[in-house]
C-alpha cells in the first residue's frame, strides 16, 4: 500500500532536516528520505568536523606558545590519528541527534535515493538500486545538496587528488599540500594542516584568497599565512596537475611566471555543484540555470507543489541559509505569514586562523552600488583583552551609509570573529543606526568592545586607538 504524506523532503541535511521538523510542529505528517546519513555533508563532511578539527589545531596553537603565559609544555606532540578519530566521532554524536529528532518529531524516515515519479509521487530505491518504497505527499521539497566540482579532466581518486571529505579523514598527514581554490574550504584546510606542519600551497585565480571577503581583510589574511609558511599565489591559474609515484606535480601560471608545485597530495576546492542529477527533474520539466534549480521567493519551483532549498539552489551555499529556506518554504506551504529571506544580512564565517567573518557589502560593494560611507576600523592590537589572552592579530571594520547612519556591512579578522558577527546580524534586523551602537555599553574587557571601538570609529569618537 501506498503511503501518503502532506509533506515529503528529500535529503537530510541542515535545510532538509530543518524543514521536516517545522512542518511537523505544524502538524503536517512528514517523511524525509536520505541516502547516507542525515545532517547531510554538514554534519557529517563539512561544517562540524571541521571545525572540530580546527579545535585541535587551535589548541595545538596555543600550547605550542604557552611559555608566552609562563607555563612551559615540553616535548609537545600530536596524534595525527586521533585528531581525525576525535572529529568523525564529534560528527557521528550529531547525526545521530537528528535521527532522535526525527523519531520525537514523528517523521518517517526513508533511506535510500529518491526519483520523482510525477509531482507527488516518489519512488524510494534502497542501497541495492532496487525500488523499495513508493510514497505518495501533497508538496516535496527537494534539499539534495552539493557535491565539490572535480578539477577539468583530472577525477577525484581520494588518495593523490582529494576533496575537502577525504582532507578530514587522511590517515596519515600528508608532508605538503597543494590546494587548489582559496575560498572557505581552501583557506580552513590551509590553516588546519598548516599548524600540524604540512607545507601548504595555496593557488587562486582571484586577486586575493577569501575573494567574497571585505578587500583589506583578505589581504590581511594572506598576509598572516605567509608569516606562517604558507605560499599563497593569487591572480594564478593551475593549468594542469598530474599524478606521480611520489604523488602530484601542477603547473602553476602566476603572475610572474610559470611555476611547477609538488605535493604529496592536492585538494581541489574550486567549488560546488548542486545535485540535480537522477531526480526526475527533466520530465517533469523543473527548471534549472546553470546546474542550480531555480525557484521564486517561497522557494517553489516552476512545477506546483514542487519546492526546492539550500545548495540545490545556488548561493549562498551556506548551512544556516538551507535551514532559514527550509523553515520559510514549509511556512508559507502552510499558508502562515513569513518575511522574505534578507540575503544581504548573511553572517559568512571561515574558521581559519585568525577567524574571519562578515556580513553586508564590502567596501568596494557600498560604493559600486552608490552610497556614501562612513568606515570604522579598529585594530585588535589596541584592545585590552586581545593582549591579555595573547590574539592581537585582526581588525573590525564596520561600513555605513552617512545619510542615515545605517550598517551598510561588517568585517571582522580576529580571535571569536565568528561569534561576534552576530551582533552586527542583529543590528542589521533591527536596522540600528551608528549612534544607537554607541549608546548600547560594552561589557569590559571583552573582544566585543571591538565592535564598539570600530563603530565609534566611523564617527571620529574611537576612545582606545
Amino acid at each position: 500500500m501506498t503511503k501518503k504524506f502532506d509533506l515529503v523532503v528529500i535529503g537530510g541535511g541542515p535545510g532538509g532536516y530543518t524543514a521536516a521538523i517545522r512542518a511537523a510542529q505544524l502538524k503536517m505528517k512528514v517523511a524525509i528520505v536520505e541516502k547516507d546519513k542525515l545532517g547531510g555533508i554538514c554534519l557529517n563532511w563539512g561544517c562540524i568536523p571541521t571545525k572540530a578539527l580546527l579545535k585541535s589545531a587551535e589548541l595545538y596553537h596555543s600550547i605550542k606558545k604557552s611559555e608566552e603565559f609562563g607555563i612551559k609544555c615540553e616535548n609537545v606532540s600530536f596524534d595525527f590519528a586521533k585528531v581525525i578519530s576525535r572529529s568523525r566521532d564529534v560528527s557521528g554524536k550529531l547525526s545521530n541527534g537528528v535521527k532522535f529528532l526525527m523519531k520525537k518529531n514523528q517523521i518517517t524516515h526513508f533511506t535510500g535515493t529518491a526519483f520523482l515519479k510525477d509531482a507527488n509521487t516518489i519512488e524510494v530505491s534502497g542501497t541495492d538500486g532496487q525500488l523499495a518504497e513508493t510514497i505518495t505527499s501533497d508538496k516535496i521539497i527537494l534539499a539534495t545538496g552539493g557535491r565539490t566540482k572535480q578539477f577539468p579532466n583530472v577525477p577525484f581518486d581520494g588518495e593523490k587528488i582529494i576533496s575537502s571529505r577525504e582532507a578530514m579523514t587522511l590517515p596519515k598527514q600528508p608532508k605538503s599540500m597543494l590546494i587548489i581554490g582559496a575560498g572557505a574550504i581552501g583557506v580552513e584546510f590551509a590553516s588546519f594542516y598548516n599548524e600540524f606542519g604540512t607545507e601548504i600551497t595555496i593557488v587562486e585565480m582571484l586577486p586575493n584568497i577569501l575573494p567574497i571577503e571585505d578587500e583589506e581583510v583578505s589581504k590581511t589574511l594572506e598576509k598572516l599565512f605567509e608569516k606562517r609558511g604558507i605560499n599563497v599565489y593569487t591572480n594564478s591559474k593551475t593549468n594542469k596537475i598530474e599524478k606521480n609515484a611520489n604523488g602530484i606535480s601542477a603547473e602553476i601560471e602566476t603572475p610572474k611566471g610559470i611555476k611547477t608545485v609538488n605535493a604529496d597530495v592536492c585538494l581541489v576546492a574550486i567549488g560546488i555543484a548542486g545535485n540535480i542529477e537522477n531526480l526526475g527533474l527533466e520530465a517533469l520539466g523543473i527548471e534549472t540555470n546553470r546546474g542550480f534549480i531555480k525557484v521564486n521567493d517561497s522557494y517553489e519551483t516552476n512545477v506546483h507543489g514542487i519546492f526546492a532549498i539550500g545548495d540545490v539552489i545556488g548561493q549562498p551555499l551556506l548551512a544556516h541559509v538551507a535551514s532559514a529556506e527550509g523553515i520559510c518554504a514549509v511556512e508559507r506551504i502552510a499558508g502562515n505569514h513569513h518575511p522574505n529571506i534578507n540575503y544581504n544580512a548573511i553572517p559568512g564565517c571561515t574558521y581559519c586562523s585568525p577567524q574571519v567573518a562578515s556580513i553586508g557589502y564590502t567596501e568596494r560593494k557600498a560604493k559600486e552600488l552608490g552610497y556614501e560611507v562612513k568606515i570604522g576600523n579598529f585594530p585588535m592590537t589596541a584592545l585590552g583583552k586581545a593582549k591579555a589572552i595573547g590574539e592581537t592579530d585582526g581588525f573590525v571594520k564596520v561600513i555605513f551609509d552617512t545619510k542615515y547612519g545605517e550598517l551598510l556591512g561588517a568585517h571582522i579578522i580576529g580571535a571569536e570573529a565568528t561569534e561576534l558577527i552576530a551582533e552586527f546580524g542583529l543590528a542589521k534586523t533591527l536596522e540600528i543606526t551608528q549612534e544607537e551602537f554607541i549608546n548600547t555599553i560594552h561589557a569590559h574587557p571583552t573582544i566585543s568592545e571591538s565592535i564598539l571601538e570600530a563603530v565609534e570609529a566611523s564617527l571620529g569618537k574611537a576612545i582606545n586607538f
